[in-house]
C-alpha cells in the first residue's frame, strides 16, 4: 500500500493488486477523513430515526434477521486520479490506486426504511458515520455525513455492509457496519455508519455542500460529484517495466457507474485507430471488468500504451480530464511507458 497520511489514514492499492478480481481487505484502498472512531467499548447499534413512523435501534442480529444479499461492488475515491490534473487541486495527492472491488454482504437500505416507515413529505436519507473532526475552513466538529436521494436509497442494490469478502468488515474500511451505493463515488458509502435520518427537506451539510461537487472556478455554480465516470487503467504491464519482444498480453481493469463498460480501446504509441481489446465476462453489473490485449507486434524500443474505456450509454474515457478546484472525477486516460527489448 502507498501510504498518503497515517493520521487521518489514507492509503492506496498497487496498481498491480488491481489484477485480482477482488482486492483483499489487506490491499483495499483507504480513505478517511477524520481520525477513525473507537467503536470497542460499545456494541455496534444503528439508530433510524427522522420522519418515520416508528424509530429503531438495531444490532447486528437485528440487522441480519431482515435478510442480507451479496454483491460484487467496485468503490473509487472521488479524488482518484488527482494528482493527473495540472495545476494540482487541493486534497490527498491520489494516483490510480484509490479504487477497490469487494464482495459486500449487506441488507438493502430499503429494507431498513420499510421497517420505520417513512412519512411524508421525505425527499433524502440521511448517513452518519461515527467519525468525526474540524474539515479545513471551518470552526465546529462535524460528523461525516452524506444524504441521498429516495429512490437511490432504496435503491435494492444500496446496502448496509456488514461483510468484506465473507468477513466481517474490518474497522478500517468502515465495519462493523458500512454503507455501500454501487454506481456511486466512494463518499456516498458512509464508513462506521452509526445513524440513519428521513430528512423531509435537502441536507446542507459540509460534506453535502462545502466539498463533494464540481467547481469549475468558471462563474457557474458547483455541481453535486455522483455517478462513477467511465475509466480503465493498464495493471500489465506496468509503467517503466521491461518486456521481452515477441507477442505481449496486456491486461487491465475498467469500469462505470452509468453502466457496464461494453469496449475497451489501446492505443500504441498514439496510433490510430485504437485497436479493439477483449472484454472477460463482468462478475457483477457494479463491478469492475476484467480486459485482455495481445499486443503482437512489440518491436524493441520505448512504446507508450494507453486505454480507452467506453460504456454502455456511450460515455468514453477522455484524453483530458477537466479541472476543478477539488480534483474529482479525473478519469483521464492512463500512458503507460514500456520497454521492449
Amino acid at each position: 500500500m502507498r501510504i498518503l497520511s497515517a493520521e487521518p489514514l489514507n492509503a492506496e492499492t498497487p496498481l498491480a493488486a488491481l489484477e485480482e478480481v477482488l482486492t483483499p481487505a489487506s490491499e483495499f484502498f483507504v480513505r478517511s477523513h477524520f481520525r477513525r472512531h473507537d467503536l470497542a467499548p460499545r456494541k455496534p447499534v444503528l439508530e433510524v430515526v427522522g420522519a418515520i413512523e416508528q424509530p429503531l435501534r438495531l444490532d447486528l442480529a437485528d440487522l441480519e434477521a431482515m435478510g442480507t444479499r451479496t454483491l460484487a461492488v467496485t468503490v473509487e475515491c472521488a479524488g482518484n486520479g488527482r494528482t493527473g490534473l495540472q495545476p494540482l487541486p487541493v486534497g490527498e495527492p491520489w494516483g490510480l490506486g484509490a479504487v477497490s472491488t469487494a464482495r459486500w454482504t449487506g441488507v438493502p437500505l430499503r429494507a431498513v426504511l420499510a421497517s420505520a416507515g417513512l412519512k411524508r413529505p421525505v425527499v433524502e436519507i440521511l448517513a452518519i458515520g461515527a467519525d468525526r473532526g474540524r474539515p479545513p475552513d471551518t470552526a465546529d466538529e462535524v460528523p461525516f455525513a452524506r444524504s441521498l436521494p429516495l429512490s437511490k436509497a432504496r435503491d435494492p442494490d444500496t446496502l448496509l455492509a456488514i461483510q468484506m469478502n465473507g468477513r466481517p468488515t474490518p474497522p478500517e474500511h468502515g465495519g462493523p457496519i458500512r454503507l455501500i451505493v454501487p454506481g456511486w463515488y466512494g463518499m456516498a458509502s458512509v464508513k462506521w455508519l452509526e445513524r440513519i435520518e428521513a430528512l423531509a427537506e435537502p441536507f446542507r451539510g459540509y460534506y453535502q455542500l462545502g466539498r463533494y461537487v464540481y467547481d469549475h472556478a468558471d462563474g457557474n455554480p458547483p455541481t453535486p460529484v455522483r455517478s462513477i465516470r467511465v475509466r480503465s487503467v493498464i495493471v500489465s504491464p506496468l509503467d517503466g517495466d521491461v518486456v521481452h519482444q515477441g507477442q505481449v498480453i496486456v491486461r487491465g481493469k475498467a469500469w462505470s457507474g452509468e453502466g457496464v463498460v461494453v469496449r475497451v480501446q489501446i492505443g500504441v504509441d498514439g496510433a490510430e485507430p485504437s485497436q479493439e481489446a477483449t472484454l472477460l465476462p463482468p462478475i457483477s453489473p457494479h463491478a469492475w471488468r476484467a480486459w485482455e490485449f495481445a499486443w503482437g507486434d512489440a518491436s524493441p524500443g520505448r512504446h507508450v500504451l494507453r486505454s480507452y474505456a467506453t460504456d454502455a450509454k456511450g460515455n468514453r474515457q477522455p484524453d483530458v480530464g477537466r479541472w476543478n478546484r477539488y480534483g474529482y472525477g479525473n478519469n483521464a486516460l492512463q500512458a503507460v511507458a514500456v520497454t521492449v527489448q
